[in-house]
């Protein structure tokens, strides 16, 4: 059986939306927001097109410029087929990270893409994190049109997963994988996942997190291979039935993130 933890850890720039949105001044809090964001990868560096961050180049001078004044933060995790209205100017960089972070601040609207470099070994993995940050256009119109509210995502994650549900019963996951088929049945659990997300993250906002996080592991699970499918067509049938389950569950993870004026 796989292991939960990679399976249902937080994309970075979900974490790193959650953090610049609520981060307050001082190196304290920083510090814990650096943390939070790098985990154990090396630590992030970062490149800015417009060099507007000072000539340091690393992920606390990038939230320390962010966090100094009043602003607004969103994640979006776009995916073949579903841009899900990342800015022109970095669609194919964040479609390739499959992750990106958009800012609003006094100086202006920015995104940030992270190109992640794994190494090491399967029992000492590693990752090197750079990020590249471009002005863009004012994104945060077009991002509340296509997220939707908060309310909105809890309700269509309810019905992705009855979705989901319904497909793996109709596939029969536990015949052709059945250690996929063992995992699948623990990400049920709404236990706490230990994420290191700013304190005092409403509730509502964890549940969707939460739930968004366990359909993004089951619908990576069930694709991962198409071992099991008889026939082209059950393969289809297959990556069908959860695709909408994966654009459901990542538009919901994008609007738990959502911090814009008049949003909650």
């Amino acid at each position: 059986m796989e292991a939960l933890e990679p399976l249902l850890a937080l994309p970075r720039s979900v974490l790193l939306a959650l953090w610049v949105a609520r981060v307050g001044a001082g190196s304290g809090p920083l510090q814990r927001a650096v943390d939070a964001v790098q985990g154990d990868d090396e630590a992030h560096t970062v490149t800015d097109e417009e060099d507007d961050i000072g000539s340091s180049r690393h992920l606390p001078d990038l939230i320390a410029a962010w966090a100094s004044g009043p602003r607004e933060a969103a994640a979006l995790l776009p995916a073949p087929g579903d841009a899900a209205d990342v800015p022109v100017a970095v669609s194919a960089a964040a479609l390739e990270a499959g992750e990106c972070v958009l800012v609003r601040t006094d100086a202006g609207s920015f995104a940030a893409v992270p190109r992640i470099e794994e190494f090491g070994s399967i029992y000492e993995p590693g990752h090197f994190v750079a990020w590249t940050v471009r002005r863009v256009a004012d994104w945060r119109t077009a991002l509340l049109g296509t997220v939707g509210s908060l309310a909105d995502s809890e309700r269509d994650l309810r019905g992705a997963l009855v979705s989901a549900t319904e497909a793996l019963t109709s596939l029969d996951v536990a015949r052709w994988r059945p250690d996929a088929a063992q995992t699948i049945a623990s990400l049920r659990s709404d236990a706490d996942r230990g994420w290191p997300v700013p304190a005092g993250l409403d509730g509502r906002r964890l549940r969707v997190l939460g739930t968004a996080a366990r359909l993004r592991a089951i619908v990576d699970l069930a694709t991962a291979d198409d071992g099991g499918a008889v026939n082209l067509w059950q393969a289809d049938q297959r990556s069908t039935a959860l695709r909408e389950v994966d654009r459901a569950a990542r538009r919901a993870m994008c609007a738990a993130t959502v911090r814009v004026n008049g949003t909650r």
